[in-house]
């Protein structure tokens, strides 16, 4: 048979599958050649159970990867670290800054990284994304700081730096991962902050791609205005795209609209999906 890559989703918000669990976060499983990578690790330790459920064997992981320093991608780092020491650390310095989101009073909610977690990162195998993708292995990148090219777009909500929510975060840590397929360019996003257009128009500038075969993920629309709605709507129309499953915080509304807007491309992603690429 013809290798494929396969991508297992272990945390999502939804679930479908007996003995599985959803909590509100994202956390991919990547078997690509040789390689197992995570690709975000969910809000707790839920993703081991799923792992065990799923038959995956997260100890055997040499890659972790975190999209952005947000609590609900790097919640369950430290239990994953206890059980793949040896797995190498990927991610922007920004997602170990301090992060808050504003409450309607106007106070700050802690949503970054817990001190736990960053504890978890003693001694870690640690690369840090910058301006350049990382090479991952097996063809697979993680995209590092995507450019914000877009006049529509912008982080998704009320988000900062400090607790007095006065130095808004330009959430720079945000990135995606992608590779190529026999079928065209696959994209995950973890919460797409950076805009889920400016990030589909850094990869076609990084890999001079004319088609995607899919674009999974969060994309973080559940705060957007109608003009970034119909912006974002249109920018995909212009796009060959396979596949396109909105995940996580995309919200309902938005999802419902790209529901509409594209029927024959979108498709359910749960907890336990299994999407299969040829290479």
């Amino acid at each position: 048979m013809p290798e494929e890559i396969r991508i297992t989703l272990l945390v999502e918000n939804t679930v479908h599958g007996m003995g599985l669990k959803a909590e509100h976060g994202l956390s991919y499983h990547i078997a690509i050649g040789t390689r197992q990578v995570l690709f975000d690790t969910g809000q707790t330790d839920v993703l081991l159970a799923n792992a065990r459920q799923l038959g995956l064997d997260l100890s055997q992981l040499d890659t972790i990867v975190l999209s952005h320093g947000h609590y609900d991608h790097t919640g369950g780092l430290a239990v994953t670290r206890r059980l793949a020491p040896e797995a190498r650390i990927v991610l922007h310095a920004s997602a170990l800054a301090p992060k808050f989101s504003a409450k309607p009073d106007g106070s700050g909610r802690a949503i970054g990284m817990s001190p736990g977690m960053l504890d978890s990162l003693t001694a870690a195998r640690i690369t840090f994304c910058r301006g350049q993708p990382v090479d991952l292995g097996e063809g697979l990148f993680a995209t590092g700081e995507i450019p914000r090219t877009t006049q529509h777009e912008d982080v998704g909500g009320r988000f900062f730096l400090d607790p007095a929510c006065r130095q808004p975060d330009p959430l720079l840590d945000d990135q995606a991962l992608f590779f190529e397929s026999a079928e065209g360019t696959v994209v995950l996003l973890g919460c797409a902050h950076a805009g889920v257009i400016n990030t589909l128009r850094h990869i076609e500038s990084l890999s001079r791609t004319s088609r995607f075969a899919a674009v999974l993920g969060g994309m973080h629309l559940l705060n957007a205005s109608e003009e970034r709605m119909q912006s974002t709507l249109e920018e995909l129309r212009q796009r060959d795209i396979g596949a396109l499953a909105p995940l996580h915080c995309t919200g309902w509304n938005a999802t419902m609209r790209l529901w509409q807007a594209f029927p024959q491309q979108c498709c359910e992603g749960a907890v336990g999906t299994v999407w299969r690429f040829p290479r």
